[in-house]
């Protein structure tokens, strides 16, 4: 039995993404409600947010925890499932 639990995009990584962090980046051409655009993008997105240069500070948005951040790169690691 896997000590890993299997995340999940729609249960755990989706909801870790605001309506407004969708509505900006939408605007910049990436969908981060999309499953196939945050894998395709997962490299660059999980490297801004542990870096906490995303979300920017006046955005008015939450900076993700180091908890949000490894949940993100289990995922990643786990082969982006939906």
């Amino acid at each position: 039995m896997s000590t890993n639990p299997t995340v999940s995009f729609a249960r755990d990584i989706r909801p870790m993404f605001t309506d407004l962090d969708i509505e900006h980046m939408k605007a910049a051409g990436m969908d981060l409600s999309s499953r196939d655009d945050v894998a395709d993008l997962a490299v660059a997105i999980y490297a801004a947010v542990r870096e906490k240069t995303m979300p920017p500070d006046n955005a008015g948005e939450p900076q993700w925890t180091d908890e949000m951040c490894a949940r993100f790169k289990s995922w990643q690691k786990q082969g982006c499932p939906p």
